[in-house]
C-alpha cells in the first residue's frame, strides 16, 4: 500500500453509504481498512443496482481498497472475537442508531478499556442525542431537513432532490475529516486518548449551505428556488446550444463578465450602466440571461466553446458520463482509471482526490465478496485454527 494513511488501521463496522463512504476515503489515502458485514446477507449496498451478470456494480465502487471479513456482533462468541480484534485498530466506524453497540456491551468505556487511543466514529441520521436521534435516516432526509431540497429546482416546481444520495456523500465526507482531525492530536502525543466523534449526517448537508442561517438570522430571508439562475452572479445559468447540448455559464468579477461578453461579441454590453457591476448585473440578471441564451442558441456546442475559451470566459459544458470518461483533461490526469476485480479483470473507477505529491496514494483493487478474507483475519491474525472457524462458520457467527 502507499499513500499518506500508510499504517493507519480503520474497523468499518457501517452499513450502506455515508459512513462506510468515510472509511473507503481513508482507504483511499493508504489506510489498511476491514470491513466487517452481518453473515449471510452482508452490507444493503450488495443488493442496490445496477448489476452486471449478478454482481452489484456500485458496491465494488463504494467499498474499494478495503478487505472483508463476517461477524455476527450480537452473538457471545462473535463478541469475544470482535474484543480480540479491535486493539490492532485505531479507527472505529459504525452507523448503529444511538446506543445500540452499548446494548450488545460495547460501550465506548468498553471499547476504550480495550483500545484506550481509540477514535470512534459514529455516524447517524440526527446525531447522538436530541428529541431525533433515534430516528433512522437516509440521503433524502438527510438533503431534505438539511435545507438542500428546499432551495434546488425550478420557482414554480415542486423541491427537486439530486440525481444521486449526495447526502451520503456529503456525510462521509465530514466523517472522514473528522477522523483526520482526531488523529491529529494523536500525531502531536502518540499516548493522547481516544475520541468520540458525533456526526449528524443531516447536519452535514446544512453545514453545506454556508449563507442560509446568518441571511435568516440578519435579514429575515428564507430562500427560495431559483432553477439554474445564480443569486449572487449574473449573467449565469443553463443554455442550450443550437445542437441540442446544453452549458452553463457563471462569471461574478468584472473581468470575467467582460471576458464573457466578448466571447459571444457583445463588447458593448461591458461598459453599459446597467450591467457596470456585480450587483447591478445580479438585478438585470433575466435580461443578460436572455441575451446569452439567444446567442448560444444560435451556435454549435463546438463553435460556443471554442469562442469562450479563445475570450477566457466562464462557461462549461454540461456533461454526461460518456463526455467525461472522453474529455483530454479527465484522460491527462487519469480522473478515471482502472483497478484490479476479482469478476471483471479491470473495471473502471474515479480516481483518488486530491493527489498528493511527495507520497501518492494509490487505487488498489474494486470492493470484494462478503467474508472473501475471513481466513486472513481469523486464522492469520487471531491465530484460530481451520476447525475453528468452520465451526464459526456453521453456527453463523461468522
Amino acid at each position: 500500500m502507499a499513500g499518506p494513511l500508510e499504517g493507519l488501521k480503520v474497523l468499518d463496522i457501517a452499513t450502506i453509504i455515508a459512513a462506510p463512504f468515510a472509511a473507503t476515503l481513508l482507504a483511499d489515502y493508504g489506510a489498511d481498512v476491514l470491513k466487517i458485514e452481518m453473515p449471510g446477507h452482508g452490507d444493503g449496498v450488495r443488493s442496490f443496482p445496477p448489476f452486471k451478470d449478478g454482481k452489484p456494480l456500485w458496491w465494488k465502487a463504494a467499498n474499494r481498497n478495503k478487505k472483508f471479513a463476517t461477524l455476527d456482533l450480537r452473538t457471545p462468541d462473535g463478541l469475544a472475537l470482535f474484543k480480540q480484534l479491535l486493539p490492532r485498530f485505531d479507527v472505529l466506524i459504525e452507523n448503529f442508531r444511538p446506543g445500540t453497540l452499548d446494548r450488545w456491551g460495547l460501550s465506548k468505556e468498553v471499547l476504550w478499556s480495550i483500545q484506550p487511543r481509540l477514535v470512534i466514529l459514529r455516524a447517524t441520521a440526527f446525531g447522538q442525542n436530541g428529541p431525533y436521534s433515534e430516528r433512522p435516516g437516509f440521503a433524502r432526509i438527510f438533503e431534505a431537513m438539511g435545507g438542500l431540497t428546499y432551495i434546488t429546482g425550478e420557482s414554480e416546481g415542486e423541491p427537486t432532490h439530486p440525481g444521486y444520495p449526495i447526502g451520503d456523500s456529503i456525510g462521509g465526507l465530514f466523517g472522514a475529516v473528522g477522523v483526520l482531525a482526531a488523529l491529529w492530536k494523536r500525531a502531536r502525543d502518540p499516548d493522547a486518548p481516544g475520541e468520540e466523534i458525533d456526526l449528524s449526517l443531516t447536519e452535514a448537508t446544512f453545514r453545506l449551505l454556508d449563507v442560509l442561517a446568518i441571511e435568516h438570522d440578519q435579514l429575515g430571508t428564507v430562500r427560495g428556488r431559483i432553477g439554474n439562475a445564480n443569486g449572487y452572479s449574473a449573467p449565469a445559468a443553463v443554455f442550450r446550444t443550437s445542437d441540442d447540448h446544453w452549458v452553463t455559464l457563471a462569471g461574478s468579477t468584472n473581468a470575467l463578465y467582460a471576458a464573457n461578453c466578448r466571447a459571444i461579441g457583445r463588447p458593448d454590453l461591458i461598459d453599459d450602466p446597467r450591467f457596470a457591476t456585480n450587483d447591478r448585473r445580479v438585478k438585470h440578471a433575466a435580461e443578460l440571461n436572455s441575451i446569452f441564451s439567444a446567442w448560444c442558441a444560435e451556435h454549435r456546442l463546438d463553435d460556443v466553446l471554442a469562442k469562450f475559451n479563445a475570450a477566457q470566459g466562464t462557461l462549461a459544458p454540461i456533461y454526461s458520463i460518456d463526455q467525461i470518461a472522453d474529455d483530454p483533461q479527465v484522460k491527462a490526469r487519469e480522473a478515471i482509471t482502472r483497478v484490479a476485480d476479482r469478476d471483471f479483470g479491470t473495471v473502471a473507477m474515479t480516481n483518488v482526490v486530491p493527489r498528493f505529491a511527495i507520497d501518492p496514494a494509490q487505487m488498489r483493487h474494486a470492493a470484494g465478496d462478503i467474508g472473501q478474507d475471513n481466513a486472513e483475519v481469523y486464522r492469520d491474525w487471531l491465530g484460530l485454527s481451520e476447525q475453528e472457524i468452520e465451526q464459526l462458520t456453521a453456527r453463523k457467527v461468522i
